[in-house]
Protein backbone atom coordinates (compact mmCIF):
# COMPACT_ATOMS: atom_id res chain seq x y z
CA UNK A 1 0.00 0.00 0.00
CA UNK A 2 2.71 2.48 0.50
CA UNK A 3 4.08 2.36 -3.19
CA UNK A 4 0.41 3.51 -4.19
CA UNK A 5 0.70 5.86 -1.60
CA UNK A 6 3.94 7.42 -2.94
CA UNK A 7 3.13 7.01 -6.04
CA UNK A 8 -0.38 9.03 -6.02
CA UNK A 9 1.15 11.47 -3.09
CA UNK A 10 4.10 12.39 -6.10
CA UNK A 11 2.31 12.30 -9.04
CA UNK A 12 -0.40 14.85 -7.11
CA UNK A 13 2.66 17.11 -6.63
CA UNK A 14 4.09 16.66 -9.94
CA UNK A 15 0.44 17.41 -11.29
CA UNK A 16 0.03 20.71 -9.30
CA UNK A 17 3.45 21.94 -10.17
CA UNK A 18 3.25 21.53 -14.09
CA UNK A 19 -0.78 23.07 -13.69
CA UNK A 20 0.90 26.09 -12.04
CA UNK A 21 3.55 26.54 -14.67
CA UNK A 22 1.38 26.05 -17.04
CA UNK A 23 -0.81 28.60 -15.87
CA UNK A 24 1.94 31.47 -16.53
CA UNK A 25 1.01 30.54 -21.00
CA UNK A 26 -3.14 31.32 -20.04
CA UNK A 27 -4.70 34.50 -21.78
CA UNK A 28 -4.86 37.79 -19.52
CA UNK A 29 -8.03 38.13 -17.27
CA UNK A 30 -10.55 40.22 -17.65
CA UNK A 31 -10.72 42.54 -14.50
CA UNK A 32 -13.14 41.03 -12.38
CA UNK A 33 -13.79 41.44 -8.65
CA UNK A 34 -11.83 39.19 -6.33
CA UNK A 35 -15.26 38.58 -4.05
CA UNK A 36 -15.15 34.78 -4.15
CA UNK A 37 -10.95 34.75 -3.63
CA UNK A 38 -11.87 33.96 -0.12
CA UNK A 39 -14.18 30.79 -0.85
CA UNK A 40 -11.89 29.28 -3.16
CA UNK A 41 -8.99 29.80 -0.77
CA UNK A 42 -11.23 27.86 2.23
CA UNK A 43 -12.43 25.15 -0.23
CA UNK A 44 -8.70 24.84 -1.28
CA UNK A 45 -7.66 24.99 2.80
CA UNK A 46 -10.55 22.19 3.39
CA UNK A 47 -9.74 20.06 0.83
CA UNK A 48 -5.93 20.08 1.98
CA UNK A 49 -6.79 19.58 5.70
CA UNK A 50 -8.89 16.67 4.75
CA UNK A 51 -6.51 14.65 2.76
CA UNK A 52 -3.42 15.82 4.80
CA UNK A 53 -5.07 15.01 8.45
CA UNK A 54 -6.06 11.53 6.71
CA UNK A 55 -2.70 10.66 4.61
CA UNK A 56 -0.02 9.62 6.91
CA UNK A 57 -2.71 6.94 8.59
CA UNK A 58 -4.35 5.66 5.54
CA UNK A 59 -2.02 2.54 5.22
CA UNK A 60 -1.39 1.80 8.97
CA UNK A 61 -4.96 -0.29 9.06
CA UNK A 62 -7.44 0.73 12.06
CA UNK A 63 -10.33 -0.34 9.75
CA UNK A 64 -13.26 2.27 9.53
CA UNK A 65 -12.91 4.72 6.73
CA UNK A 66 -9.39 4.24 6.36
CA UNK A 67 -9.40 2.60 2.72
CA UNK A 68 -5.34 2.11 2.55
CA UNK A 69 -4.80 -1.25 4.08
CA UNK A 70 -7.47 -2.72 1.41
CA UNK A 71 -6.06 -3.63 -1.23
CA UNK A 72 -8.65 -3.79 -4.20
CA UNK A 73 -9.94 0.25 -2.69
CA UNK A 74 -6.31 0.83 -2.85
CA UNK A 75 -6.35 -0.76 -7.07
CA UNK A 76 -9.08 0.58 -7.77
CA UNK A 77 -8.38 4.61 -6.10
CA UNK A 78 -5.05 4.59 -8.56
CA UNK A 79 -6.75 3.45 -11.54
CA UNK A 80 -9.43 5.79 -11.13
CA UNK A 81 -6.69 9.05 -9.37
CA UNK A 82 -4.62 7.86 -12.73
CA UNK A 83 -7.69 8.29 -15.34
CA UNK A 84 -9.22 11.47 -13.68
CA UNK A 85 -5.56 13.02 -13.94
CA UNK A 86 -5.19 12.18 -17.82
CA UNK A 87 -8.67 12.93 -18.49
CA UNK A 88 -8.03 16.98 -16.66
CA UNK A 89 -4.42 17.37 -18.56
CA UNK A 90 -5.59 15.84 -21.91
CA UNK A 91 -8.59 18.77 -21.23
CA UNK A 92 -6.24 21.66 -20.15
CA UNK A 93 -3.95 20.73 -23.54
CA UNK A 94 -6.98 20.72 -25.47
CA UNK A 95 -8.76 24.68 -23.84
CA UNK A 96 -4.47 26.25 -24.03
CA UNK A 97 -4.40 29.65 -23.43
CA UNK A 98 -8.43 29.58 -22.45
CA UNK A 99 -7.67 28.42 -19.52
CA UNK A 100 -8.16 29.92 -16.00
CA UNK A 101 -8.85 29.64 -12.39
CA UNK A 102 -12.66 28.74 -11.59
CA UNK A 103 -14.67 31.30 -12.96
CA UNK A 104 -11.87 33.23 -14.58
CA UNK A 105 -12.88 35.21 -17.33
CA UNK A 106 -10.05 35.53 -20.35
CA UNK A 107 -10.29 38.55 -22.83
CA UNK A 108 -10.62 37.12 -26.24
CA UNK A 109 -12.10 33.77 -25.15
CA UNK A 110 -12.50 30.89 -27.38
CA UNK A 111 -15.55 28.13 -27.15
CA UNK A 112 -13.54 24.89 -27.48
CA UNK A 113 -15.89 22.02 -28.49
CA UNK A 114 -12.84 19.22 -29.52
CA UNK A 115 -11.22 16.75 -27.35
CA UNK A 116 -12.90 15.70 -23.90
CA UNK A 117 -14.66 18.71 -24.89
CA UNK A 118 -17.19 17.60 -27.15
CA UNK A 119 -18.76 14.71 -24.27
CA UNK A 120 -18.88 16.76 -21.48
CA UNK A 121 -18.35 21.08 -21.30
CA UNK A 122 -16.05 21.08 -17.92
CA UNK A 123 -13.80 17.92 -18.66
CA UNK A 124 -10.66 19.70 -16.17
CA UNK A 125 -13.30 19.96 -13.12
CA UNK A 126 -14.37 16.18 -14.00
CA UNK A 127 -10.83 14.79 -14.22
CA UNK A 128 -10.09 16.41 -11.08
CA UNK A 129 -13.01 15.44 -9.14
CA UNK A 130 -12.06 11.23 -10.31
CA UNK A 131 -8.55 11.30 -9.15
CA UNK A 132 -9.59 12.88 -6.05
CA UNK A 133 -12.35 10.07 -5.37
CA UNK A 134 -9.52 7.61 -6.31
CA UNK A 135 -6.97 9.34 -3.90
CA UNK A 136 -9.83 8.99 -1.28
CA UNK A 137 -10.80 5.31 -2.29
CA UNK A 138 -7.19 4.65 -1.38
CA UNK A 139 -5.83 6.01 0.97
CA UNK A 140 -9.00 7.40 3.22
CA UNK A 141 -12.80 7.18 2.93
CA UNK A 142 -12.55 11.03 5.05
CA UNK A 143 -11.39 12.30 1.82
CA UNK A 144 -14.93 11.51 -0.52
CA UNK A 145 -15.79 15.10 2.18
CA UNK A 146 -13.45 16.73 0.26
CA UNK A 147 -14.35 15.56 -2.90
CA UNK A 148 -18.10 16.99 -2.12
CA UNK A 149 -17.37 20.28 -0.92
CA UNK A 150 -14.92 20.48 -4.12
CA UNK A 151 -17.88 18.75 -6.37
CA UNK A 152 -20.12 21.84 -5.05
CA UNK A 153 -17.88 24.50 -5.82
CA UNK A 154 -16.81 23.21 -9.06
CA UNK A 155 -20.45 22.63 -10.06
CA UNK A 156 -21.63 26.33 -8.98
CA UNK A 157 -18.24 27.61 -11.02
CA UNK A 158 -19.46 25.81 -14.00
CA UNK A 159 -22.97 27.04 -13.77
CA UNK A 160 -21.14 30.82 -13.78
CA UNK A 161 -19.04 29.92 -16.46
CA UNK A 162 -21.75 28.74 -18.70
CA UNK A 163 -23.52 31.99 -18.17
CA UNK A 164 -20.66 33.70 -19.13
CA UNK A 165 -20.24 31.62 -22.48
CA UNK A 166 -23.61 32.08 -23.46
CA UNK A 167 -23.24 35.74 -23.71
CA UNK A 168 -19.66 35.64 -25.12
CA UNK A 169 -21.54 32.72 -27.75
CA UNK A 170 -24.85 33.50 -28.33
CA UNK A 171 -24.63 31.45 -31.13
CA UNK A 172 -22.67 28.59 -30.84
CA UNK A 173 -23.11 27.83 -27.14
CA UNK A 174 -26.58 27.20 -26.34
CA UNK A 175 -26.26 24.07 -29.44
CA UNK A 176 -22.99 22.91 -27.59
CA UNK A 177 -24.61 23.10 -24.37
CA UNK A 178 -28.01 21.53 -25.54
CA UNK A 179 -25.64 18.09 -26.99
CA UNK A 180 -23.38 18.01 -23.81
CA UNK A 181 -23.18 16.79 -20.44
CA UNK A 182 -21.76 19.52 -17.45
CA UNK A 183 -19.39 16.61 -16.15
CA UNK A 184 -20.03 12.91 -16.51
CA UNK A 185 -20.61 11.68 -20.38
CA UNK A 186 -23.93 10.79 -20.95
CA UNK A 187 -25.09 11.36 -17.58
CA UNK A 188 -24.66 15.02 -16.34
Amino acid sequence: MHAVLTIIGVGWAIFWIAWLVAAFTAKASRARGGRLTFVRIALLVVALSLIRANWGSGGSGGGGLRAGSDPVLAGIGLALWAAGLAVAVWARLYIGRNWGMPMTRRKEPELVTTGPYRLIRHPIYAGILLAMAGTALATTLFGLIAVAVIAGFFTFSAIREERFLAGEFPDTFPPYKAKTKMLIPYVL
